[in-house]
């Protein structure tokens, strides 16, 4: 309808100008001595139409000649941006599909736009990265160490990498950078905690859980985990006297001092040094709290001397212990190692054997048979020793 209309129109415009041109009687003259020229005045009008065309046309290819320079620099600068845009595509879609050959060949081709070096250097030093080609990976990022618009990128990539590679003290040199220009979001702590852990700094490790516990960034199990882990490392290090582990052992959350992993091996490490008597408090309370039969193996090695009144009272533990966890064969273990250093020689035996029947891994198996050999021995049953010696000799090689 629309072309219609247009036609239509164009032909009224083509009958008016031939009507008006047809009835139109006007002449033009120029006069240029000695000549004299006489035109129509429609011939005039076409002529002066012309000339404007023409005139119009020249001037328009000087200007856009004026301009190609320009257009010619615009239009390769548009390409250059067309073609740096997509190898950066390609680079991420090649990253995220674990082509990290492909992804670091569209990195390359990416950095030549000046406004995408810095992202593409950034997946370049990740694809290099996950071919283990950590020279590349240093190489790209050094590329962008003064770009400071992307200085946090650079730093938490490198300090997420650099775990990933086991280099903890190379990671925490770039987290103590980003704490320097006050970057502590939720990440950085999780890659903090991670370098700290491969690095052993349990200090700073129970720092790292407690803030992002506060923020709910760890997930509990794995939080209870970091902070036995931290707890029985501090515990171990040989370095400390007995009031060096105190303070240690004090210094921990009256919470987690309750922990079953972590009063056991408070407990192993008092035992280490000498510390029975504090050994033995630790259990007891930790007990008190919650059942768990690794604390039985720290108890047992916490044993007071025969004949004093700490040893039966360990004893009156036990046996109360043991009406509550009758077919428990570290506690019946327990007790009939504490029995047999009172000379309790019924006891020990009935709860050593009491032991032996229940217990269900081959270490319980093996040293009861051991308790079990030397009760005999002391008892001068030499038959029943050795059978006990050999079953201990076979529960070893299990």
């Amino acid at each position: 309808m629309k072309i219609f209309i247009r036609l239509l129109i164009l032909f009224a415009l083509a009958v008016g100008l031939a009507v008006g041109a047809r009835f139109n009687p006007g002449n033009v003259v120029l006069f240029y001595p000695p000549y004299r020229i006489d035109l129509s005045l429609n011939f005039f009008l076409f002529l002066t139409l012309v000339l404007f065309v023409l005139v119009y046309l020249v001037l328009r290819a000087i200007v856009t000649t004026r301009k190609m320079p320009r257009k010619v620099a615009a239009y390769r600068q548009n390409k250059r941006e067309r073609d740096g845009n997509k190898s950066l595509r390609e680079a991420l879609k090649a990253l995220f599909e674990g082509r990290f050959g492909h992804a670091e060949k569209a990195a390359l081709r990416a950095i030549e736009l000046a406004e995408n070096a810095s992202v593409a250097s950034l997946i370049g030093a990740r694809a290099a990265h996950h071919m283990s080609q950590f020279e590349r990976r240093d190489s790209w990022f050094a590329g962008i160490e003064q770009d400071a618009s992307h200085k946090t990128a650079r730093l938490v990539s490198m300090t997420e990498l650099l775990v990933d590679q086991h280099k903890p003290e190379q990671a925490l040199e770039a987290v103590r950078e980003l704490n320097a220009s006050g970057t502590r979001h939720i990440q950085v702590l999780r890659w903090a905690l991670k370098a700290n852990q491969q690095a052993q700094n349990w200090q700073e490790v129970l720092k790292l859980v407690r803030t992002l516990d506060k923020h709910r960034a760890l997930h509990p199990a794995l939080s209870t985990r970091l902070r036995e882990l931290a707890y029985d490392d501090l515990l171990k290090d040989h370095g400390h006297d007995a009031e060096s582990i105190r303070r240690v052992w004090y210094d921990i959350p009256s919470a987690d001092r309750r922990a079953p992993f972590v009063a056991c091996s408070a407990a192993m490490a008092f035992n280490a040094r000498g510390l029975f008597d504090d050994a033995r408090g630790i259990v007891e309370k930790a007990l008190a709290e919650q059942w768990d039969e690794r604390l039985m193996r720290a108890y047992r090695d916490a044993a007071a001397a025969e004949g004093s009144a700490a040893l039966l009272s360990q004893i009156e533990h036990c046996e109360k212990w043991s009406q509550v966890h009758p077919a428990d064969p570290e506690l019946a273990l327990t007790l009939g190692t504490l029995c047999f250093r009172q000379k309790l020689w019924g006891k020990a035996q009935r709860h050593m054997e009491q032991a032996l029947s229940d217990a269900v891994d081959a270490r319980t198996v093996r040293e009861a048979n051991l308790k079990l050999a030397q009760l005999h021995e002391a008892l001068s049953q030499d038959e029943e020793a050795a059978k006990h010696y050999r079953l201990c000799a076979v529960a070893t090689m299990l």
